[in-house]
């Protein structure tokens, strides 16, 4: 641990505390999140869609490596002077042992803060049966404390988008992992005011993020600010945005013969001059 590392700690902390809400995108790369960091944002986030889909994987379904997240979380958090929170998907393991030591890990390739799902990566079995969901980020609170930093550990329900739409469980399960000792709370895939305001309600006084980006959800800062919720992640949405745009303009390159995507994308040099 540096103290540059343990500065971006307790910034990131702070992050938290203060009243108010704060943005935090998911950059793919050290490019990526330089360019965020030019833009002003405060914090970052890795995400594994973005990883995988740069890897020419898919995600979700286990073939990104434990070695490749940390890299990755590595490149990104010497590219940038900001806090940086791994997305440790479940750990990259079934078991609390193997939770514990993604989280040492993490902390060794530079980030501040991470998080874990209760997500298993199988179809037929989506989700982690609750007491071994409740063991695993005990093992995880318990890898981050023994940090000589304050490392943000972020525990995610994934209920609702793996198809198992179950809202009370959810709850109970995000309630579970506050009790054992969370920093931040989230469960992806809340899709109205409500739900949104009842998972705030439920882990209070403890941060909520919410991720903003997916399809059909869409509620500005300040309205999540006034559901109570502390901080908004993008996930996979912003690399998505990035790759959506390269296909379109090859589609047309492809289809049509024509350049015109080239009268809209950004000039050259101000892409250098995000990235000086």
């Amino acid at each position: 641990m540096t103290s540059i590392q343990h500065q971006k700690a307790l910034t990131f902390k702070a992050l938290h505390q203060r009243s108010g809400i704060f943005a935090i995108p998911n950059p793919w790369d050290a490019g990526s999140a330089r360019m965020l960091a030019s833009l002003g944002f405060e914090a970052l986030a890795t995400t594994s869609a973005g990883l995988a889909y740069s890897l020419a994987k898919p995600d979700g379904e286990g073939v990104v490596t434990l070695t490749e997240a940390l890299a990755n979380s590595e490149a990104i958090s010497a590219a940038v002077p900001l806090p940086v929170a791994a997305d440790l998907e479940n750990g990259y393991s079934d078991t609390p042992e193997g939770c514990a030591a993604a989280i040492l890990l993490a902390a060794n390739s530079g980030v501040v803060g991470g998080s874990i799902e209760d997500a298993t990566g199988k179809a037929d079995s989506p989700i982690y049966p609750f007491e071994l969901a409740v063991e695993r980020i005990k093992a995880a609170v318990e890898a981050a404390r023994s940090l000589d930093f304050p490392f943000m550990l972020t525990a995610r329900a994934e209920n609702l988008i793996h198809g198992v739409i179950d809202l009370k469980d959810t709850i109970k399960r995000l309630e579970a992992y506050a009790e054992a000792g969370a920093d931040v709370l989230f469960a992806p895939g809340l899709k109205t005011a409500e739900e949104i305001a009842l998972v705030v309600k439920a882990v209070a006084p403890k941060p909520v993020n919410v991720v903003m980006g997916l399809s059909g959800t869409s509620f500005s800062l300040s309205q999540l600010e006034d559901l109570g919720v502390k901080r908004v992640s993008l996930g996979s949405s912003l690399a998505r945005a990035a790759y959506g745009a390269f296909i379109n303009a090859a589609t047309e390159i492809k289809d049509k013969g024509t350049f015109d995507f080239a009268n809209g994308i950004i000039p050259y040099g101000e892409v250098n001059k995000l990235l000086r």
